[in-house]
């Protein structure tokens, strides 16, 4: 199917702490792209009803048909999106795929592949910087997501672009 009208969606991969939000916003900005945040539909849907890793799988999952149509819409009228929703494993990334395939638009996925080290000491900074995250912006829960992280491969059909 060809591109519709030149749009794509952006997606970022990489593990917590490596950058996806900072990264995310930039693109948006410089390519004049919505961006739409996970974090920000979560929170603004489910105040204060995320307190566990699985309250968010949880929620994650409640709010995936309502971003699918409105990214879906957002594309189809010629506006590229950044989503700043985790791209982290191979079930992540067929979903956010099947948003652009679904109707026809071009796709980049921006691959942060930074070193453990280096992702715990922007968690670190990330925690100080804004204190209402620091339960969940921890060593421990940077080991715990990245038990699940699988880094992307173009046998998916992914357009990669990887950046370190």
């Amino acid at each position: 199917m060809d591109n519709i009208n030149n749009t794509k969606l952006i997606l970022l991969c990489g593990k917590m702490g490596a950058g996806k939000t900072t990264t995310s916003k930039a693109i948006a900005e410089e390519s004049n792209a919505v961006l739409i945040s996970e974090d920000e539909w979560l929170s603004s849907h489910y105040p204060a009803q995320i307190n566990t890793f699985d309250d968010y799988i949880k929620y994650a999952q409640q709010i995936k048909p309502f971003v699918k149509a409105h990214v879906q819409n957002i594309l189809t009228a010629g506006v590229t999106v950044v989503m700043d929703f985790p791209a982290n494993t191979q079930r992540q990334r067929k979903w956010l795929l099947s948003i652009c395939q679904e109707i026809g638009s071009d796709h980049e996925l921006i691959y942060l592949n930074i070193s453990d080290e280096r992702c715990l000491s922007q968690i670190s900074k990330r925690r100080k910087e804004q204190p209402e995250r620091s339960q969940f912006d921890t060593q421990e829960m940077f080991y715990e997501v990245s038990k699940y992280f699988e880094a992307p491969s173009k046998e998916e059909g992914l357009h990669i672009i990887e950046r370190s």
